[in-house]
C-alpha cells in the first residue's frame, strides 16, 4: 500500500498524519507532499524521518491512495492526473463534491455506493458530515420533510491564517484579518462568500451535500452559519420536521446504536456535547433532544464535532480503509 497526502503542512493534512500514527493502517510507503515553499521540510511519523517531496514528483511515485487537502485549485488540475495513472483520490476539497459522476461519501451512511471503478471520491463538508451523520439514522425511520440548521462553526475551518487572527486579536493586536472583521469576542454570521441567492456557499454546501448523501432532493433544507471564536469543532442547532410524528425514546435508541454517534444529554445534570470536549475525538456528539411543541411531527436537536477530525481527516481515512477492506486498491 503506497499512501500520498497532498496538503500536509495544513491543518487537516497535520491531523491526517496524526490519525494514521496511531492507526494500524496497512501502509507500506508513504509520500508526503505540500506547496513549494514547504517542500525538503521533515516530517516525523512512526519513528522515522519523510522529507515533503512536490506534487509532481508525488505522481511519479504513482501511489495507490492519494488524500487531497490543498485546496479545490489543486484538486482540480491534479486528481484526474492520479486518477488516470489508477491511483485513488479522496479529496477533501469543494471541487468534486457536486459532480454527479463522483460519489460524496460519509462511510457509516453510504460507502456502499463505492465501486473499484470510482477513482476520485469526494470528502464532504466538515458541517455537512455532523449533520448527515444524526440525520440519515432517523430519515431512514421518520423520513425527514425539512431541516433547519444554524451552525457555530470554529475558525479552525477556515484555516491556520483565521487561528493566528484570533490568538492575535486575543494579545489586543487586531492588524492581520482573514475575516472582515475581529473573531475575537464576536460572532459572524458568515461563513465564505455570499451567493446570489445570499446565501453563504457554506450554507448552501450544508443544503446541497446533505440531500446528496441522504439520497433524497425532496427534504427542504434551510441553513445559517455562523463563525465562532472557538478553536475545538463544530457546533449545530438543528430543527427537524417527519412525515410522522417520533417517539423521542425511539430517537434515543436509533442514536444510541448508531455507529459514531456519542449520545450526551443529560441537561439537568449539565451534561449536553460541547466543542471543547469533541477536540481531538472522531466522533460525533449529540444531546438537548427534545420535542418542538411549536410544530408538528418536529424535534430539536444539539450535534458537535471536532470539525478537523470526523468533519474532514478521519471520514477520509475510513474511506480509504473501506476501500482497503473491500479491496478496491
Amino acid at each position: 500500500m503506497k499512501l500520498g497526502i497532498i496538503g500536509v503542512t495544513g491543518m487537516v493534512g497535520r491531523v491526517m498524519i496524526d490519525i494514521l500514527e496511531k492507526k494500524n493502517f496497512p501502509l507500506k510507503e508513504l509520500y508526503l507532499s505540500a506547496s513549494n515553499k514547504s517542500i525538503g521540510k521533515e516530517f516525523f511519523f512512526k519513528k522515522k524521518i519523510y522529507k515533503i517531496i512536490s506534487i509532481y514528483d508525488l505522481f511519479l511515485k504513482k501511489p495507490n491512495i492519494v488524500l487531497f487537502s490543498a485546496g479545490s485549485d489543486i484538486s482540480k488540475e491534479w486528481a484526474p492526473k492520479f486518477s488516470k495513472i489508477g491511483s485513488i483520490v479522496i479529496d477533501n476539497s469543494s471541487a468534486w463534491r457536486m459532480d454527479p459522476n463522483k460519489k460524496l461519501v460519509v462511510p457509516e451512511i453510504n460507502a456502499s455506493c463505492l465501486c473499484k471503478q470510482d477513482k476520485i471520491i469526494a470528502n464532504p463538508n466538515c458541517s455537512t458530515i455532523q449533520l448527515v451523520m444524526v440525520l440519515f439514522p432517523l430519515h431512514v425511520e421518520y423520513k425527514i420533510n425539512r431541516v433547519i440548521v444554524s451552525t457555530y462553526q470554529s475558525v479552525t475551518g477556515t484555516g491556520k491564517k483565521a487561528l493566528d487572527q484570533l490568538y492575535k486579536e486575543k494579545d489586543g493586536n487586531f492588524s492581520c484579518r482573514v475575516y472582515p472583521h475581529p473573531i475575537y469576542q464576536n460572532v459572524l454570521p458568515h461563513c465564505d462568500h455570499f451567493t446570489d441567492k445570499e446565501y453563504t456557499i457554506e450554507e448552501m454546501k450544508l443544503i446541497n451535500e446533505t440531500k446528496k448523501i441522504i439520497n433524497d432532493d425532496n427534504i427542504a433544507i434551510t441553513a445559517t452559519a455562523v463563525r465562532v471564536p472557538v478553536i475545538g469543532g463544530h457546533s449545530e442547532s438543528v430543527n427537524i420536521t417527519f412525515t410522522k410524528k417520533p417517539s423521542i425514546d425511539r430517537i434515543y435508541e436509533i442514536l444510541l446504536k448508531t455507529k459514531g454517534i456519542i449520545v450526551q444529554d443529560k441537561p439537568k445534570e449539565n451534561i449536553y456535547p460541547m466543542p471543547l470536549y469533541a477536540h481531538g475525538k472522531d466522533e460525533v456528539f449529540v444531546g438537548r433532544i427534545r420535542e418542538d411543541f411549536s410544530f408538528k411531527n418536529s424535534i430539536n436537536i444539539w450535534i458537535v464535532a471536532d470539525n478537523l477530525r470526523k468533519g474532514a481527516a478521519t471520514n477520509a481515512i475510513q474511506i480509504a480503509e473501506y476501500l482497503i477492506e473491500n479491496k478496491y486498491v
